[in-house]
């Protein structure tokens, strides 16, 4: 396998262009030379003792053996009747009766106490063989992912682009067709994209119509940072974005029986693990949070949380339907902050598009009541 590996690398070094992977092939087709493999070879050969094993001892306490150590043969090149002539070294020999249960044991145990040193090393030899190709199997199965990812997405018809990324002091969100790959994956079919220029922004406040397509369009903006990070392409046409030293999450949860307390003790404990977890230029996003208490109640901790969070520059993104928080903000005129809302047609259709737009009081639910009532 590691012949096969060092193969795999000089035939296939110079179609890359990746700083990483020329690394990886220049260190296999070095480390694995000619000289490296005979000598390999040769010590498993030698290890196999079919010419029996050599063992020193010392005579210890009570004239036991200790010390044991595996000797390596002197091989001395004759002829053939250069050995037959020679002068044969002094010794004592020994021979153990074949019905000598007794005596074989205790020459079996000699012999492994002798090759015992020797059976650990190649073990640990062994083990770190395998552990390197575990660990590049592991490595290699996130290629190997990206790529069956491209597949579908080709299949599919969607575009993919490589981003952009900048450093995280800079606020940089700037992209083109961006759209929900997991929804693509799971429709199997295009899906509505956005687009998007808002640099030196920190705060975006995210409203309009129920199931307007907003929790999708937060969904694409977690993953493509994501992907972007991962050093993999982005699901859109053009994408550009800083750098975020963590990304966190905060969509609200369903009530389970699990739950300890109410929804919102429950949302304020997550938030509370984040905010004992989140660094500065980091990026969350929140989806319809804070909305299990009534609306002034809701409003005031979203604001008081924000305005913690914008001040050690959190890049955050907001899905809500309170109408008093948005508008608050929205009030403020605050030079970092984009409002976009989710578009709805005269007629009450969906498009699932994202446009700038002050908050509205309303989200449209009487639209879904008539759909779900007239179909009915």
């Amino acid at each position: 396998m590691l012949i096969k590996l060092r193969k795999i690398a000089e035939e296939n070094i110079d179609n890359f262009e990746s700083d990483g992977f020329k690394s990886l092939f220049s260190m296999l087709q070095r480390e694995l030379n000619d000289e490296y493999i005979e000598a390999v070879k040769t010590h498993l050969k030698e290890l196999k003792f079919e010419n029996g094993v050599l063992i020193s001892a010392e005579l210890g306490k009570g004239n036991k053996g200790i010390n044991y150590i595996l000797r390596k043969p002197n091989e001395i090149k004759q002829s053939l009747l250069g050995k037959l002539f020679s002068k044969k070294a002094t010794a004592f020999t020994f021979y153990i009766a074949d019905r000598d249960e007794s005596g074989m044991k205790a020459l079996s145990e000699l012999k492994d106490r002798g090759i015992n040193l020797a059976a650990n090393a190649l073990a640990q030899s062994a083990d770190h063989i395998n552990g390197f190709f575990k660990m590049l199997r592991t490595e290699l199965a996130f290629y190997v992912g990206c790529i069956n990812l491209y597949e579908q997405l080709a299949k599919i018809g969607e575009t993919i682009c490589f981003p952009v990324p900048l450093s995280f002091e800079k606020r940089k969100h700037s992209f083109s067709g961006l759209y929900d790959i997991s929804l693509s994956l799971s429709m199997k079919k295009k899906v509505v994209s956005n687009d998007l220029n808002a640099d030196e922004k920190d705060l975006f406040v995210i409203t309009g119509a129920n199931q307007g397509g907003k929790t999708t369009f937060l969904r694409s903006i977690g993953l493509a940072q994501l992907m972007m990070q991962s050093g993999m392409f982005v699901a859109a046409e053009r994408f550009s974005a800083n750098i975020s030293i963590g990304l966190f999450t905060h969509f609200k949860r369903e009530e389970d029986e699990e739950m300890n307390s109410g929804k919102l003790d429950e949302e304020l404990s997550r938030m509370s693990d984040i905010v004992d977890n989140i660094k500065q230029n980091s990026m969350i996003l929140f989806n319809e949070s804070f909305a299990a208490t009534n609306e002034r109640e809701g409003s005031e901790i979203s604001r008081q949380i924000i305005s913690s969070l914008l001040e050690v520059r959190v890049k955050i993104f907001f899905v809500t339907h309170l109408y008093e928080l948005s508008r608050s903000l929205y009030d403020k005129k605050l030079d970092n902050a984009v409002f976009l809302r989710a578009e709805r047609k005269p007629n009450g259709e969906r498009s699932f598009k994202l446009v700038e737009g002050e908050p509205l009081k309303t989200s449209y639910g009487e639209d879904l009541y008539k759909k779900i009532f007239k179909e009915s």
